[in-house]
Order: structure tokens, then C-alpha cells, then sequence
């Protein structure tokens, strides 16, 4: 009896499946509906990822999307240290698993947007596969300034056949862009004299705009505001201003907080505008330019202060230097504008 409770006892449970082998690992699986990751055996059996980067690889691929897997997330939930775990998310970073991307609200606050990587290896297959695609999400790219459309020169007048069925305006008439053309009235000036994007100063106010951000970071403007707001800045070049005139008009002063940088831009460009300078009196050939007289040259002269020294004198009845120190309150004063053009000797 003793024998076979023995036997019983060491019979292996019947609802565990018995390895084929006598040593190693037997999984027990379960059916799970829900709660539950696909891993890549590429992660789980990573040879060149240490023991802590696997498991919060685990970790961040199980978390729904929008949640915060920055490094003090990771040390609340986790027994490590921030060091550990800091260390464990560039191991990441390294094999392609994690990506960290800085991005800038449209409040101006910079955030780091984390991209996880399932499947690093199939991604960038896909990738160099498919250039053009574009993954959603994606880092936030600036825009590319789109090209000017050709302007065309319109047809000679004895060749042009009106539209009777529209309106009374020529149809070959191009109609100006509405804020464009507000913005260069309110400047001073019509709106043909801003000129198409390849004139004179308008580059030179479009890389203006677009590094406003080095000098203060509430002042980043996307692609499209600096292409509205350049047409200002042109106005402020052709009136004289130079760019670090421009740069001080637009930076000085700024309150706490920017909620729409373009907008205060915009204003500031438009109130602040100073008027042309006149031009010179002569630089039109008129006459010429106004030049301040010539001091009269110093003569030879005899002291008056009775030394009877010769010295050259800037003006007649002059005192010595010995005679002036000697007697400082009796030396005469010499006229206005003398004295301080011709250095008395």
C-alpha cells in the first residue's frame, strides 16, 4: 500500500504537456483573449541588448498609445535607477527599437515625442523599399517654400478678344493675393513694389524671418507665415533700415508670453514702420552737399599777455600757454567754435 501511494505521488500532472527532452524549459500556454503584446523573437532573444533594455523594450511596446514612457515614468514603475534605465533606453535608441524626436507645440513648448519600433529591421526594409512613403506618425518637418507661379505677359491690346458671358474684368488680369496686398498697402506703398519672391530683398527678409527663433525661441514662424510676412520687411530694406535695425525692432521688449507669433509680428512690422529718409540735399545733382567751414588757420602772432613770445595764434590780441597759466583770470576767452576746432599752442 505504502508502495503505491509512492508511485501515485511522483505520476506527473495530466494537464501539464511533458517535454521531449529532460532538461530545459517546458512552456505551459494558455488561450488569452485580451491583455496581452506581440514580441519579435528579434527583441526577446536580442543578444547584444542587456536583460534591463529587454524588458522596458516589453514594457513600452505594451503600453496603449500616448502614454509617458520618458525616464522618470520608467524609474516610478520600475525598481531601477534612473541611470540603469537611462542607459537601457540608448541601447534602444542604438539598435533602432526607440526613437527620441524633439518637437515644438504650436504654444512654443518643446516636447520629446517617443516613436516605438516593433519591428526595426522590416521598417527600414519597407523604407528603402518605398522612399516616398511617409509613415503616419512621423517627425514634424518644416514645410518647403513652394515656387512663384510664372507670371505671363498679357496679350497685346488690338489682339485680345473680350469675354462678353463674364463680368467687365479682363480674365487675363491675375487677381493679387488679399493679405498680401492689405499688408503692403498698410506699409506705405502699393502693392506691386514688394515684388515677386526672386527681388531684391526678399530673400534677404525670408531667412530674416525664419531665424527670428535663434535670437528668441517664441518667435518661430512655420514656412508660410514667413512668406506672408516678408513682404514687410521688404517695406522696412527699401525705407533704409538695415537687418539688425529690423531684428531690434521685432525682439525688443517682448512680453512673458507669445501666443501667436506671426500676428504680434505682423503688427509690430506695420506700426513701427519708420517713413523713407529724404534724400540728400545735391544727391539729385541740384546743388552741393552741405559742408561745415573750414577753420581759419593760425597765424603768426606776438603775445599779448606781455612776454612778447611769437606763437601762432588762433585769433588776434591771444595769450602764451605760460602767460594763460600764469595768470589764468585775465586771459582772454577766445571766440565761439575757435576753441575747440584749433588747439591753442
Amino acid at each position: 500500500m505504502a508502495v503505491s501511494k509512492l508511485i501515485d505521488a511522483l505520476r506527473p500532472s495530466q494537464g501539464v504537456r511533458r517535454n521531449a527532452t529532460h532538461f530545459g524549459v517546458t512552456h505551459v500556454r494558455e488561450y488569452q483573449s485580451d491583455r496581452y503584446t506581440i514580441v519579435g523573437n528579434h527583441l526577446a532573444q536580442h543578444r547584444g541588448l542587456s536583460a534591463t533594455a529587454v524588458g522596458i523594450a516589453v514594457h513600452i511596446l505594451s503600453l496603449p498609445e500616448g502614454a509617458r514612457v520618458d525616464i522618470r515614468s520608467l524609474t516610478e514603475w520600475f525598481p531601477e535607477g534612473r541611470a540603469r534605465i537611462a542607459c537601457a533606453l540608448r541601447e534602444l535608441e542604438e539598435r533602432g527599437y526607440v526613437e527620441r524626436v524633439r518637437e515644438r507645440l504650436p504654444s512654443g513648448r518643446l516636447i520629446t515625442r517617443t516613436f516605438a519600433y516593433h519591428a526595426p529591421a522590416l521598417t527600414r526594409a519597407r523604407r528603402e523599399a518605398a522612399p516616398e512613403a511617409v509613415d503616419l506618425p512621423a517627425p514634424p518637418t518644416v514645410p518647403a517654400p513652394r515656387p512663384a507661379p510664372a507670371v505671363t505677359a498679357p496679350p497685346p491690346p488690338d489682339l485680345t478678344v473680350p469675354d462678353r458671358s463674364s463680368s467687365g474684368d479682363s480674365p487675363s488680369a491675375p487677381a493679387p493675393e488679399p493679405a498680401v496686398a492689405a499688408d503692403a498697402v498698410r506699409a506705405g506703398g502699393p502693392a506691386g513694389e514688394s515684388g515677386p519672391p526672386g527681388a531684391e530683398h526678399h530673400d534677404k527678409a525670408e531667412a530674416l524671418l525664419a531665424g527670428l527663433r535663434r535670437t528668441d525661441i517664441r518667435l518661430t514662424l512655420s514656412g508660410r507665415e514667413v512668406r506672408r510676412l516678408a513682404p514687410l520687411v521688404v517695406a522696412w530694406f527699401e525705407n533704409g533700415l538695415g537687418r539688425a535695425s529690423v531684428i531690434h525692432a521685432l525682439t525688443d521688449g517682448l512680453p512673458l508670453q507669445v501666443r501667436n507669433p506671426a500676428g504680434f509680428l505682423r503688427n509690430r512690422l506695420l506700426d513701427l514702420l519708420p517713413p523713407a529718409l529724404p534724400p540728400l540735399a545735391g544727391a539729385d545733382g541740384t546743388g552741393p552737399l552741405p559742408t561745415r567751414p573750414a577753420p581759419p588757420p593760425p597765424a603768426m602772432a606776438t603775445c599779448e599777455g606781455g612776454c612778447d613770445r611769437g606763437f601762432r595764434a588762433p585769433f588776434p590780441g591771444a595769450w602764451c600757454r605760460d602767460c594763460r597759466t600764469a595768470r589764468p583770470g585775465e586771459a582772454p576767452v577766445a571766440p565761439v567754435g575757435i576753441a575747440a576746432l584749433v588747439r591753442v599752442s
